[in-house]
């Protein structure tokens, strides 16, 4: 009970000091008529209209057997369907998926015997299920690793916009992040507790608290679903540091290369040249 109401004044304090600098930021453009980010055109647009952003997200995550989705395969699947403008978890579920072996059990400390264990696992599925029907964006940390694991053996196809919180959001610089910041680095920055990692429901418990407590959140999620580009880094051996540091990866997507997607606007912010690559000509 302590713990609730600890928390409760720690989100009416976030609150309090939300509007407190919001109040600031637009005093400020009034006294010097200058643009803030509460106060411009666009963001005004963008945030104060609720269709512009989505109302519920599925956190969600996995833990697999390894790293093929040909060989390998989903063992547990979490999820907390979340809403967006009230930064309340509407509900949570995890549930386990059948293996004979799991090389990931050093890692995730999920041992195969127990995924085999009875539990209502054709129930936990429909119920995954309508959580999906009712967000409106999934919302993963490596969503690309997420994402193919949907579609193979008991797991649906999701015919949902996705968003990753590791690549498509730009977080705030004040929070020191890396620009591929990992879910304890991010729930740190956030001041959430870290107590347990590699277990699905729990990092999506750290992206839950991480949202409650972000107050930029919906143009945070805005920006993340703008379009993405494929881009090569053109750079040089001894410039190979400012692609890396600005979330580009070496012989991943485009081999012998320093490959990255990345929405169009971001592209301005580079300090290096790049070229947009098109797998599709």
């Amino acid at each position: 009970m302590k713990e609730e109401q600890n928390h409760q004044k720690e989100s009416e304090q976030l609150d309090f000091l939300y509007e407190t600098a919001k109040e600031n930021a637009n005093q400020k453009v009034k006294d010097l008529g200058e643009k803030s980010s509460f106060n411009s055109n666009e963001e005004r647009v963008e945030i104060s209209s609720e269709e512009h952003f989505p109302k519920n997200i599925l956190i969600l995550d996995t833990e697999t057997t390894g790293l093929d989705n040909e060989h390998d395969h989903c063992l547990e699947v979490g999820s907390i369907l979340f809403n967006v403008k009230n930064r309340s978890v509407l509900a949570q579920q995890s549930f386990l998926l059948p293996v004979e072996i799991n090389n990931a059990e050093k890692i995730n400390n999920i041992p195969a015997e127990i995924t085999r264990l009875p539990q209502p696992l054709s129930e936990a599925i429909i119920y995954f299920e309508s959580l999906v029907r009712f967000s409106d964006v999934i919302v993963a940390h490596n969503a690309e690793f997420d994402k193919k694991w949907f579609g193979l053996n008991k797991l649906a196809q999701i015919e949902k916009q996705w968003i990753c919180s590791m690549d498509d959001i730009s977080w705030p610089a004040d929070r020191q992040l890396k620009t591929r910041p990992s879910v304890r680095d991010l729930a740190l920055a956030y001041g959430v507790p870290v107590w347990n990692a590699h277990r699905a429901l729990t990092d999506c418990i750290y992206l839950a608290e991480v949202f409650k407590r972000c107050n930029e959140l919906e143009k945070l999620l805005i920006r993340g679903l703008e379009p993405k580009v494929m881009l090569r880094a053109e750079v040089s051996y001894e410039e190979r540091h400012l692609a890396k540091s600005a979330g580009f990866r070496w012989n991943d997507a485009i081999k012998g290369a320093w490959s990255r997607k990345m929405s169009r606007r971001d592209i301005e912010k580079l300090e290096f040249p790049v070229h947009e690559v098109d797998f599709h000509s």
